[in-house]
This record gives structure tokens, C-alpha cells and sequence, in this order.
């Protein structure tokens, strides 16, 4: 996606939506517009599956892994156990995180049963604010601030504490994009993207969410981030 001077940024917004697509749980089939916990749990899910170093397609082959095999509630992950979790996770290439995340998704599912009764709307609702929501859902063993961002930016609009920062992705696309000229190397730079980019948003009045609006940035910083990778191992 080239970047012309004169291109206005609205018409950039507009090319990266059109070139780049929207939410990723739209991808997946999964309607977290409709609030549903269980809908709400398999983005969950599959935010856990994303959230680990490994490639994009890897992690969407294997959610619609657990998606073949119904496994997409806290209680089906429990009753299949480890062993056929581990089984899932490398039918669908998951195999080099395939025991650690398999006793992650155990340890989430019966934590979430226990003090939630597996509901992650009661958590939302049990958070007092966005920091507190994004605290709560790191208390989940081995959920960390990677994967509490990719699932918390889709729910943006539909959980109304879900408010987080900018992740690296984003700051990386917005910067190469010329969106904005901050850094983000703090919180306090964080928020400020942030109200760029949402000012930069309503301004553009496309028809899409706020959210497609990130899930686009993530792609195209990953993409940016890959490519310079390899400028920079080749040269």
C-alpha cells in the first residue's frame, strides 16, 4: 500500500479498509457483536490462540480446529482434557506451544467456571473500569497483556470498559501510515494515538467500526514489521 504526499488521509483510511479487511473475529465466523457469552468466550479462545509467537494462519487453522471438535466452551475444554487438547493444537499447527497452552486452557476454563461461573460478561460487569477489566483478565494463568489487548480492541463498542491502548502493531501502521507522529513509548503517548486515531476515524466517516478500523493496523503492521525483517536480514 503505497503512501502518496497528496493523499488525503481519509483516502488512506479508506484503501487500508478496503486492502486490509476488518475484525478478526469476523474472519473467524464468530459474533461478538451479539454479546452472547458464548460468543464472547470463543474470541476469547482464539485471542489466547493469537496471542502466542506464532503466525497468523496457524492460529485461525487451529480455532477452526477446536471449532471441528466443538470444543468452544469452558466446560467442553475441561471434558476433553489434555491430552485430546494437545491433539487439537497440532492438527492445527499449534504443536510448538502444544502442552503449555493446553494446560493454560484447562487452568482458564476452571478458573472461569469457578469464579465466574463461566461467564466473561460477569467479569466485565465485577470490573470496575478498563484498567481494572484488563487486571482481571491477566489473573487468568498465563493470559497476558498481548492477548488481554487482542481480544479487549474487538470488543471496543461492545463491552463499555473495554477501552485498551494501542498495541505495537497498531503504533507501527499509524507511524508508517503518517497518522501520527508519536512514538508510543508510554501510556500517557498511548492515549494520545489513541484520540488520533479516533478523531482521525470520525472524521473519515467510512462505514465500518472503529474496531475494523484497528484490526486493519494490526495487519498492516505486522505486514510492515515482517517486511522490514526481512530488508534487514537480507541486506
Amino acid at each position: 500500500m503505497g503512501i502518496h504526499e497528496h493523499e488525503s488521509k481519509r483516502e488512506i483510511l479508506r484503501r487500508l479498509m478496503e486492502e486490509r479487511g476488518g475484525r478478526f473475529s469476523d474472519e473467524l465466523g464468530i459474533d461478538i457483536e451479539s454479546g452472547s457469552s458464548e460468543e464472547i468466550f470463543k474470541w476469547f479462545l482464539a485471542s489466547i490462540l493469537f496471542g502466542a509467537r506464532i503466525r497468523k494462519d496457524a492460529a485461525i487453522k487451529t480455532y477452526h480446529e477446536f471449532e471441528k471438535q466443538n470444543v468452544l466452551t469452558p466446560e467442553a475444554i475441561l471434558s476433553t482434557g489434555w491430552d485430546s487438547l494437545v491433539k487439537i493444537l497440532d492438527e492445527g499447527g499449534y504443536a510448538r506451544y502444544d502442552f503449555k497452552t493446553a494446560t493454560k486452557l484447562l487452568g482458564i476454563a476452571q478458573m472461569l467456571n469457578k469464579q465466574y461461573n463461566g461467564d466473561l460478561n460477569l467479569l466485565h460487569e465485577e470490573a470496575s473500569d478498563p484498567r481494572d477489566l484488563e487486571s482481571k483478565l491477566m489473573e487468568f494463568k498465563g493470559v497476558g497483556h498481548v492477548t488481554v489487548n487482542i481480544f479487549l480492541r474487538e470488543l471496543r463498542g461492545i463491552w463499555k470498559k473495554a477501552d485498551p491502548l494501542p498495541g505495537d502493531p497498531v503504533i507501527t501502521a499509524a507511524r508508517s501510515l503518517g497518522l501520527t507522529e508519536l512514538e508510543g513509548g508510554n501510556d500517557e503517548e498511548k492515549k494520545k494515538i489513541l484520540l488520533e486515531l479516533e478523531e482521525l476515524w470520525d472524521q473519515a466517516n467510512l462505514p465500518y467500526r472503529f474496531s475494523d478500523f484497528e484490526a486493519a493496523l494490526v495487519r498492516f503492521g505486522i505486514e510492515s514489521r515482517r517486511s522490514k525483517y526481512r530488508k534487514n536480514k537480507g541486506g
